[in-house]
């Protein structure tokens, strides 16, 4: 006989069996990567690294279902304020960040039970806190995750069959392995010069002519600091590559991410994520000539339309 379905709020004593779970959902989408337990339980208490809509969070639930005291769903909610201070778009808005549950399988026939469960608890949640609108994302705390990956298509269905309808775009994630980028090979063009500074998501390398920045490129390595992760994934996140356009064709981008690749070997890196607007064909070409493969195609914007 089935053991019963539970909803309730997050117990710290759940903190093991959560990021299982949350980390099951992660590792389909990024090969190898794993958050660590303490990066899951301080996400449910703020994000201090989304220094824009986190100060406008007013409210943060988190509710699991159990079912032979095991967290077989979680999910976490915010509800954000309704002061001036907060953007429009978020002002006395409800937001399900994220939802994750197990897919049906022979020792878990009920899953989807349990999350749609979880689900009426959720909804019963944005409905006491009495917001104008209410938002759905997949926004886990992992490099690379955001909306609604496409490898978690039961968690869709769980979204859809509550009345959340998709609003906003789709963005790809690809990633490359830093030896499959090119290294530095050959003079420069008279009077090309690469330098490397602080940039504004990470380490910035600019290619100059004379007084003239031509092109940039920028990483962050900080997404893959010990205490965010189960083990050393050595990931590291492509944020920007950007090439004036009379430079487009000379070689520029493949000498900036040569550069790229070369400071990331020093760091221990071997591999590079980027992210690019699903419509932006042409960046998902550039960016597969260079090595990157495309791991996921993620759906943003979920809001919620049902009566």
């Amino acid at each position: 006989m089935p053991s019963p379905l539970k909803v309730r709020s997050f117990h710290r004593d759940d903190r093991d069996q959560l990021t299982e779970l949350v980390n099951a959902h992660v590792s389909a989408v990024v090969p190898g990567l794993s958050v660590s337990v303490n990066t899951v339980l301080n996400q449910l208490q703020r994000r201090p690294d989304e220094f824009i809509t986190d100060p406008w969070v007013a409210e943060r639930v988190t509710l699991v279902a159990e079912q032979r005291q095991y967290v077989v769903a979680a999910a976490h909610l915010l509800r954000y304020r309704a002061d001036a201070a907060t953007g429009a778009d978020y002002r006395n808005a409800g937001a399900i960040e994220w939802f994750v549950f197990r897919p049906p399988a022979s020792f878990w026939p009920d899953s989807e039970q349990a999350a749609d469960l979880l689900m009426a608890a959720c909804l019963a949640q944005l409905k006491r806190w009495e917001v104008s609108r209410c938002y759905a994302d997949g926004q886990l705390p992992a490099p690379g995750i955001c909306g609604l990956p496409e490898q978690w298509q039961h968690v869709r269905a769980s979204y859809e069959r509550a009345g959340f309808t998709r609003t906003g775009h789709t963005e790809v994630l690809l990633m490359a392995t830093v030896a499959d980028l090119r290294q530095v090979v050959g003079a420069a063009a008279p009077g090309l010069a690469v330098q490397r500074t602080l940039g504004e998501c990470g380490t910035r390398f600019s290619a100059s002519l004379g007084a003239d920045v031509v092109g940039f490129a920028e990483v962050d390595t900080s997404v893959d600091r010990p205490e965010r992760h189960a083990r050393n994934g050595g990931l590291a996140d492509l944020t920007e590559l950007h090439v004036a356009e009379p430079y487009r064709d000379s070689g520029l981008e493949e000498r900036l991410l040569a550069h790229v690749a070369q400071w990331l070997r020093m760091a221990g890196v071997d591999r590079l994520t980027a992210c690019a607007c699903a419509d932006d064909t042409e960046e998902i070409e550039r960016l597969s000539r260079y090595g990157f493969q495309v791991l996921s195609r993620m759906t943003r914007g979920w809001e919620h339309r049902a009566g």
